[in-house]
């Protein structure tokens, strides 16, 4: 019974060790223009454990800092698409993706086209 908690601890240990409090990841997300720019990185920045968030509008990418004891980025990424935005991992639930404004519309052509090609608003 001792070894077999030695080793639960040892193992237990390992895990959390290897948790990084300055994880830096890069995922990516849909949308358009700095309105969803804003939408997007409080999103991120409202999960517990994020840092700092930075999303490109010409690359779509992401730049994420967060604590992994804290957070993962499923979580992060579930939480930007609860307001709207699709990532790597989740789409959107259709009542978010309705309720941004309608220049933010990202799965409509027309909209990703008056934009312009690098994303920015013409």
């Amino acid at each position: 019974m001792k070894k077999y908690l030695l080793v639960l601890t040892i193992m237990f240990t390992a895990t959390v060790m290897a948790q990084d409090k300055n994880a830096k990841a890069t995922v990516e997300v849909d949308g358009v223009c700095m309105m969803c720019k804003a939408r997007i990185e409080k999103a991120a920045i409202k999960t517990k454990g994020v840092k700092s968030a930075n999303w490109n509008v010409e690359t779509h990418q992401l730049t994420l800092f967060f604590d992994e004891r804290k957070t993962n980025l499923e979580a992060i990424q579930e939480n930007i698409a609860a307001v709207g935005h699709d990532t790597e991992k989740f789409i959107a639930p259709t009542e978010a993706y309705e309720k941004i404004d309608t220049c933010c519309k990202y799965r409509d052509p027309n909209t990703v086209k008056s934009h312009g090609k690098d994303g920015s608003e013409n």
